[in-house]
């Protein structure tokens, strides 16, 4: 008995033991069911001090109460003036610690201030809960510049602007010239991140600036036509202000440029450009013989126009002069004997037609005839339906305009021989069928203008901004949109100042704004049914 209360004494240690070690093992961790962390990390000194004068140092060291990592400082971190060479700044690469390493490289400009906005980068390594938008600044000098510029970033064709938009001042000083804004980095910078579109360029010293906004594609502090998004304001700024100052932000349109032309399939040459191409000019400079002949296409997608020509030649290479409105030069193409492109035929659009939409016919070489009589519209009762005809030559479509009517089905119908390419190849029977919706499948608009400074282009346009559907008016009147496919719909309202019945883009070096656009709430279009709507325009618009 006494082995047997042994044993059981044994076993009960044991347990009580094992329940030690699991609880002191649990307590080790996070107890399960307690609140989460959201406090973010402390400051609880830095080296120098923040906000430091005669600032002499090459490294900054910043103590938390807790371990942090720093996240996508690449994009978050706006250092202001910016530096030439970036400083180190640790740690990185999904490390913790408990302080920041800054490494100045940078030869510090004299009696400067300087700030390193870190944005949203800093957070906590357990449960990452940010440390938002830490400035630490220190300046060269013996004393802190502390004036602000602020403002409102938006986007002057779209609703909504971009973030992580760059706003700059350049210094108006003697060194001062436009061009800057290509080379040279600003001499105060700040950043819109992710969050907002409101920005506020703090630490600036007394002076005259010029400000700008990017949408910095490449995070360079320069404009690049190419690929950055540019807002400026009008005239220079002068520092201390209390104003308040809205910039627009716009693609600017490319200068024209024409790139070497190809030979890329027989009797076919590409000539690929950036910028306008409407009023390109290709004019061939080499002999050809009488019975030559060509056309010019343009790319669905791309932005190249080709050059078609017959018959085949024997030269070896052809020159061309490629201009534009301040642009001219010479090329030399190498030809060969590459297979000619087939001749391909299809119809804009298929399937189901819009009541007022027209029909079209395209091919992969250019046209050269028509022959209407061999073409018909026939309706779902078989009554011919009369049609006008137009041909667009850059596009290589032949356009066919003719009265529709709701629930109804066309068969277009081309006999053979009926189109003729510029080689000489032709069409065989086509046949095509297209229908139209009933009336109630559709909504409508009405729209009630005030105020607004004609002329105007107005739009009815989808979230990303692509245009559905685009009213031109000259004039005070009603407008109405009939025929609208369901859906919901932003209205932008383009003032067309020059007239030319299209948006014009802004220009840097022009001192040109954009065209005013003006955005109303978006509406709602259903089947059936019709929408009014009354638009009021600010008297500043």
């Amino acid at each position: 008995m006494f082995l047997v209360m042994n044993k059981r004494l044994s076993n009960l240690i044991f347990i009580v033991f094992i329940s030690i070690i699991f609880i002191n093992c649990a307590n080790r961790g996070t107890p399960q069911g307690g609140d989460k962390d959201i406090t973010p990390p402390k400051i609880l000194k830095s080296i120098p001090e923040n906000y430091s004068t005669l600032f002499n140092g090459k490294e900054i060291r910043i103590y938390f109460d807790e371990y942090i990592k720093i996240k996508d400082i690449q994009k978050q971190l706006i250092i202001s003036p910016p530096m030439k060479t970036l400083p180190e700044i640790t740690p990185l690469g999904g490390g913790a610690s408990n302080y920041i390493t800054i490494k100045i490289f940078d030869t510090l400009q004299p009696n400067t201030t300087y700030a390193f906005n870190f944005g949203n980068s800093i957070a906590d390594n357990n449960e990452e809960n940010p440390f938002p938008y830490f400035r630490y600044v220190f300046s060269t000098g013996s004393y802190i510049d502390s004036l602000t510029v602020k403002g409102q970033i938006f986007d002057a064709l779209n609703r909504k602007p971009d973030t992580f938009v760059s706003v700059g001042l350049y210094e108006v000083d003697s060194t001062f010239n436009d061009s800057l804004i290509y080379k040279e980095n600003p001499k105060y910078v700040t950043n819109t991140l992710d969050s907002v579109t409101t920005f506020s360029i703090e630490n600036i010293k007394a002076g005259t600036y010029m400000l700008y906004a990017l949408k910095d594609t490449n995070q360079d502090n320069k404009f690049q036509q190419k690929t950055d998004k540019i807002g400026f304001y009008n005239r220079f700024i002068t520092v201390p202000t209390d104003s308040i100052y809205n910039l627009r932000l716009f693609s600017e349109a490319l200068n024209f440029m024409s790139f070497r032309p190809q030979y890329i399939a027989g009797e076919k040459i590409a000539f690929g450009y950036e910028g306008d191409y409407e009023n390109m000019d290709i004019k061939l400079l080499s002999d050809v013989p009488n019975d030559f002949k060509h056309r010019i296409t343009k790319d669905e997608k791309a932005d190249s126009l080709y050059y078609w020509y017959a018959p085949k030649l024997e030269a070896d290479s052809l020159v061309f002069k490629v201009s534009n409105t301040n642009f001219e030069k010479d090329y030399t193409v190498q030809i060969g004997n590459k297979k000619r492109d087939s001749l391909t035929i299809k119809s804009i659009p298929t399937g189901s037609i819009g009541i007022d939409e027209d029909f079209k016919i395209t091919g992969s070489i250019p046209f050269i005839t028509f022959d209407a009589s061999k073409m018909t519209i026939m309706d779902k009762d078989s009554i011919m339906v009369d049609y006008k005809t137009t041909f667009d030559t850059i596009t290589n479509n032949y356009v066919f305009n003719f009265k529709k009517t709701e629930e109804n089905n066309y068969r277009i119908q081309l006999l053979p021989e009926a189109l003729t390419d510029l080689f000489g190849n032709k069409n065989d029977s086509l046949k095509f069928n297209v229908q139209t919706k009933k009336a109630s499948d559709f909504g409508y608009a009405r729209f009630t203008l005030f105020n607004a400074t004609y002329p105007i282009i107005f739009q009815l346009v989808t979230d990303k901004g692509d245009v559905k559907y685009e009213q031109y008016s000259s004039k005070q009147e009603v407008l109405d949109f009939l025929n609208l496919t369901a859906g919901n719909y932003a209205i932008r309202v383009i003032f067309d100042t020059n007239g030319n019945k299209k948006y014009d883009t802004g220009s840097y070096l022009n001192k040109i704004q954009p065209e005013r656009v003006s955005f109303f709430k978006e509406i709602e279009i259903r089947a059936d049914w019709g929408y009014p709507e009354t638009l009021v325009f600010k008297e500043e618009e």
